[in-house]
């Protein structure tokens, strides 16, 4: 697989490789405020953040909404969503809550396949999943089999991206 990284450093090296940020974040408030304000930005740090959210604009939701088109933007939004993550090499998904967002847990599943290395954050204090796992055993294996990590605070998903983007540059360069 081709690694795809954003441009070049000043020393001709790759620079931060693509990551697709798979999170329900955007459907609430407080959840846009998070993502816009904390963790974009924490993430941004150390690779070129793929959002999903920017993908589609509120004027293309009105506009399906008013045409009586709903299923075919949903269609659309998800297809580009696919695009994205095939254009990156990693993956970072937010997996708080009672229950992973299934949305999210698909991304996750198709990044794994794709080949791209998974990355889960996963604050969240209560129990989802088996015993042992820190949620769902499937969705946790997909992350751990492709190479990434569950990281409990977003300070330590931004250390793993960081490595695995060091991990990528030093690749490429000896490539």
């Amino acid at each position: 697989m081709e690694l795809r990284l954003s441009g070049r450093s000043p020393l001709g090296l790759p620079a931060r490789p693509r990551c697709y940020v798979a999170s329900p974040l955007g459907f609430t408030e407080a959840g846009r405020d998070y993502y816009e304000r904390s963790y974009l930005p924490a993430l941004a740090a150390v690779v070129e953040p793929v959002d999903p959210w920017a993908l589609t604009t509120a004027e293309e939701v009105s506009a399906a909404a008013a045409a009586g088109q709903p299923r075919e933007l949903a269609l659309t939004i998800g297809r580009r969503n696919l695009e994205a993550i095939r254009s990156c090499v990693l993956l970072a998904a937010w997996l708080d809550g009672q229950e992973a967002d299934s949305g999210t847990v698909a991304e996750v599943g198709y990044g794994a396949a794709l080949g791209l290395t998974c990355f889960g954050l996963r604050s969240d204090l209560r129990q989802s999943g088996e015993d042992g796992v820190s949620l769902n055993l499937q969705v946790e294996t997909l992350i751990l089999d492709s190479g990434g990590e569950i990281a409990g605070s977003l300070a330590a998903l931004v250390e793993a991206l960081a490595k695995a983007a060091a991990d990528a540059r030093r690749a490429r360069s000896v490539s």
